[in-house]
C-alpha cells in the first residue's frame, strides 16, 4: 500500500464524529476503511455528498447484468491508470462471484472467448469513452441500445464516467493499490501530527 499520498489520510482523532461514523461503516463492510475515505475526508461534505451518490449508485443499478458493468468499469480503472480503482474492482467482482482468473486476458477481449459478445461491447464502449479524446460512435452506441435498452445505456454510460472521475481523483491524490482486490486490505497509514 502506498504510504505517501498527495494529502494524508485524516486519522480518526482528527475527524469530526460524522467521518468517524463513515469510518466504522467502511471499516465493517470492506474490511478497513478505504484510503480515499480518509483522503477525501479532508472535505467532510464532499466526502459525505460522495458516500450519498454511491450508495444510490449501487441501489439504482439494476438494468446491466453486473459482469457487463464491473468489466467496463475495471477497463477504466485499468485505462486511466488507478491501481487503487483496479484493486477494489477486484474485490467488488471476487464479492459479485465473478470470474476474476478471466482479467489476465482482458487486453485480449474483443477475440478472447472468455468475453460474451455483451462484455465485449461494453468493454470497447469504456474504451472509446476513456480515450481522450473519447472517440464513442454512433454505430456503438446504436449496438448498445440493441443489447441493453435506452435505461442500460444511459447506465453504463454513467458508470464508465464516474470510475473516469474516480480514477482520475486518486491517481491525482496519490492513492493507489490497498490489497482489497486480494482479500487482504492493508490499514489506512494515518499520520498523528496536523499538517500546517
Amino acid at each position: 500500500m502506498n504510504t505517501t499520498t498527495r494529502l494524508e489520510p485524516l486519522s480518526p482523532q482528527r475527524s469530526s464524529p460524522l467521518i468517524r461514523l463513515m469510518y466504522r461503516w467502511a471499516r465493517r463492510r470492506f474490511g478497513e476503511v478505504p484510503e480515499p475515505f480518509a483522503v477525501y475526508a479532508h472535505h467532510p461534505r464532499l466526502l459525505a455528498a460522495n458516500a450519498a451518490h454511491e450508495g444510490l449508485l449501487q441501489s439504482g443499478s439494476k438494468t446491466l447484468p453486473v459482469s457487463v458493468r464491473e468489466l467496463a468499469v475495471f477497463w477504466t480503472a485499468r485505462t486511466v491508470g488507478c491501481s487503487w480503482c483496479v484493486d477494489f474492482g477486484r474485490m467488488l467482482m471476487r464479492l459479485e462471484g465473478l470470474d476474476l482468473d478471466r482479467l489476465r486476458h482482458i487486453d485480449d477481449y474483443a477475440t478472447s472467448p472468455l468475453y460474451t459478445d455483451d462484455e465485449r461491447a461494453a468493454i470497447g464502449y469504456a474504451n472509446a469513452m476513456t480515450t481522450d479524446p473519447h472517440t464513442v460512435t454512433d454505430a456503438q452506441v446504436a449496438d448498445l441500445r440493441r443489447r441493453f435498452g435506452a435505461a442500460g445505456v444511459v447506465e453504463l454510460t454513467y458508470h464508465v464516467g464516474v470510475e473516469n472521475m474516480r480514477a482520475r481523483m486518486n491517481a491525482a491524490l496519490g492513492i493507489t493499490e490497498q490489497g482489497f482486490g486480494s482479500g487482504n486490505a492493508c490499514r489506512v497509514p494515518w499520520t498523528d501530527q496536523e499538517p500546517r
